[in-house]
């Protein structure tokens, strides 16, 4: 059995729950809500209780987690990297927009304990396919333009998936894509931020879940890529992946795509 750790207590925390507790090789051993607690106790959507502490290192220290699966902030995953590498935890982080110290200081760690860990930017296996159907089609044109489109309770902009999308996509091509610059701005940051020539635009409206559109463009035609999330759950079977993945692994693994046989 791997001994499982969730972050968070809400929405997507319940959801991992859940997921968690219907795998006959997976146990599910308690919780940690980064922002504050006013009891010990989770009761999750099964009628399971769990023990729930707002300190990632007394929640490791009394239930021995093997696995640590975090979709919460990019502000507590710092917190959650350095309780998770003294207590043997191996990391499986979801979370947006965690900052490249954090990836590094795990990366480090990981190493040196010869413990896996992975960080993603999205778990969805339809979304690991655009990505890497992306990185093939950035070979053979020169411009390409990405929307990215989630509900608008999400926090940063642009995505993670957007944002390391467009870094794989430079890095297959070999330099910067061309983009058009105007010459009149009726509105400013109406072509977007760009990475090496790639102009990503972020959409934040209800009724999404997480959407990205990667076009391309080249004389005479375009090609489209797209993604789309219709529910929290279609990150579940990725996350899965990631969790029985991490236990044979020795360093950090980054993004799904070489768990899935894609690099």
């Amino acid at each position: 059995m791997i001994r499982v750790a969730i972050t968070g207590t809400g929405q997507m925390a319940r959801l991992v729950l859940a997921t968690i507790e219907a795998q006959p090789d997976l146990d599910a051993v308690g919780l940690v809500e980064p922002t504050g607690v006013t009891t010990d106790e989770f009761r999750g959507d099964s009628g399971a209780v769990y023990p729930l502490s707002d300190d990632p290192a007394e929640l490791f220290a009394s239930v021995h987690p093997d696995v640590v699966i975090d979709f919460t902030n990019a502000a507590f995953t710092s917190r959650l990297v350095e309780a998770a590498l003294a207590h043997g935890v191996r990391p499986v982080i979801g979370t947006s927009g965690v900052d490249v110290a954090t990836v590094e200081r795990l990366r480090a760690g990981s190493a040196e304990a010869k413990r896996g860990a992975v960080v993603a930017a999205n778990f969805a296996i339809g979304a690991i396919l655009e990505m890497h159907m992306a990185t093939i089609a950035a070979r053979f044109f020169d411009s390409a333009e990405i929307i990215e489109l989630h509900h608008n309770l999400k926090v940063d902009a642009p995505s993670g998936t957007a944002l390391t999308t467009a870094h794989m996509m430079r890095a297959a091509r070999g330099t910067d894509f061309t983009s058009n610059v105007p010459d009149l701005r009726h509105i400013e940051d109406t072509r977007g931020g760009a990475i090496g020539g790639i102009p990503i635009h972020s959409i934040r409206l209800s009724g999404f879940v997480a959407s990205q559109e990667v076009i391309f463009g080249g004389t005479g035609q375009t090609l489209t890529i797209r993604h789309d999330s219709t529910g929290r759950d279609s990150f579940m079977p990725g996350v899965l992946i990631a969790v029985r993945e991490v236990m044979r692994r020795d360093a950090l693994v980054e993004g799904l795509a070489s768990l899935v046989g894609l690099g």
